[in-house]
């Protein structure tokens, strides 16, 4: 009998390519457990300074989250993240979180190359570098995807945009919209006033629907301008009974001009940031507790009352920030007019905000002719999938009666007009 020898023994091609796909999500996993690592380090490092009042850093680590699986087309990954203390508050009191820009929630599941390639791109990976990305995070699913691939995909959705964005509205009606200008600091040139301008509406039925995207310059009435007049060309022939906007008097004056009926609500989050600004740090716990007060008032008249009483405790000492709170003040209440239960909905622009959380806040710069037409692009399909996942407006039924003559809201209660 012959005695088998080494090169004789062949594993089967199962077991070869078991090994070799173990291999690679152990490769994968310690890529995923690094890059977050650092990225953890960044953010407790940029906060390194700020301290409570007894001195005590308000950002450090805490341990670890318990161990996680995050599905990839290589199988399952086992993660454990390090976990954050970050005891900062938000302009509603609530504590801010930290969480993961490299995987935010709605990726962390998904292998759609609908989401993934566009997230891919606005977080900085250059054409070139995709098949790499991808075969990491897809295995064999990137089979195939090339540098030319890719920018022949981003052609595609590049025609998706264009027609979406020549789309009739004839008979479409939004009761309310959300406007904002939202800066990525990315791909956008070297004007820093350049932003992306974006407007969400809410429908008849209570659908949250995106209803414009366009390159401008968010303080640029001209640029907004433009953009309304783009919606009422196309067949929209009413504006919104109430636009929510960030205090940016551009968009507010265009609305005036192209949809003078509409109501103006301005953004509470931004208000209060804007305020703050203009006051020491010892001082705006206190003062966003009484902002907090004014619009969280049961009633129009308590909310007048609490913004009386902040002009009078702060305006001698910090004159710049009661005027910031006084600018537009006929903006500040108007929500009290509309239905209570969608006060929540219309105090702020966070439908906007929410959405843009996990793309907004890249760093890389990257020049280049058509590069900011390329980030509307990739902006827009990834708006278009987050569309899917959006929740109908709280209490939608109410919109039939906000756009009723015959009714009249007083302090977010129904009332027949008399």
């Amino acid at each position: 009998m012959r005695e088998a020898t080494c090169n004789s023994v062949q594993l089967p091609q199962e077991t070869i390519s078991d090994a070799l796909t173990e291999v690679l999500r152990e490769g994968a996993r310690k890529m995923l457990a690094q890059a977050i690592e650092a990225e953890v380090s960044d953010y407790i490092e940029r906060f390194r300074s700020v301290a409570d009042e007894k001195g005590h850093r308000m950002v450090v680590r805490n341990g670890y989250h318990p161990e996680r699986k995050i599905q990839t087309g290589l199988g399952a990954i086992d993660v454990k993240a390090p976990k954050i203390n970050d005891k900062r508050v938000d302009e509603d009191g609530c504590r801010k979180r930290f969480t993961s820009q490299i995987l935010p929630p709605y990726l962390r599941k998904t292998k759609s190359l609908e989401e993934l390639v566009p997230w891919l791109y606005l977080k900085g990976i250059s054409s070139g570098d995709f098949p790499e990305a991808l075969q990491a995070l897809l295995g064999k699913h990137a089979k195939g995807f090339s540098a030319s691939t890719v920018t022949r995909l981003k052609k595609v959705w590049e025609g998706d945009f264009r027609e979406w964005d020549k789309r009739s509205l004839s008979g479409k009606r939004y009761v309310y919209m959300w406007a904002d200008g939202i800066h990525f600091n990315v791909r956008l040139g070297e004007d820093d006033r350049m932003c992306i301008l974006v407007i969400v509406g809410a429908a008849e039925d209570g659908k949250k629907e995106l209803v414009a995207i366009e390159q401008g310059y968010r303080e640029s009435e001209l640029s907004w301008k433009n953009v309304l007049l783009s919606l009422r060309e196309r067949g929209l022939e009413r504006g919104p009974e109430l636009a929510v906007a960030d205090g940016a008097l551009g968009f507010w004056k265009a609305l005036e001009e192209i949809f003078p009926s509409s109501k103006q609500q301005a953004c509470w989050v931004h208000k209060t940031a804007n305020i703050l600004d203009k006051m020491p740090k010892t001082k705006q716990p206190e003062a966003k507790k009484m902002i907090h007060e004014i619009y969280m008032a049961e009633n129009k008249k308590d909310a007048e009352k609490a913004l009386t009483k902040f002009q009078s405790v702060f305006e001698d000492k910090y004159p710049k920030a009661v005027k910031s709170l006084l600018r537009g003040k006929h903006r500040l209440l108007s929500f009290y007019d509309f239905p209570g239960v969608h006060w929540q909905h219309i105090r702020t622009t966070n439908p906007i905000e929410s959405t843009f959380a996990t793309v907004r806040l890249r760093t890389k710069r990257t020049k280049g002719c058509g590069s900011v037409n390329a980030t509307v692009h990739m902006v827009f399909k990834l708006i278009k999938s987050a569309e899917k996942r959006w929740r109908k407006l709280r209490g939608y039924k109410l919109l039939a009666d906000v756009i009723d003559l015959n009714v009249k809201f007083e302090d977010g209660v129904r009332k027949l007009a008399a």
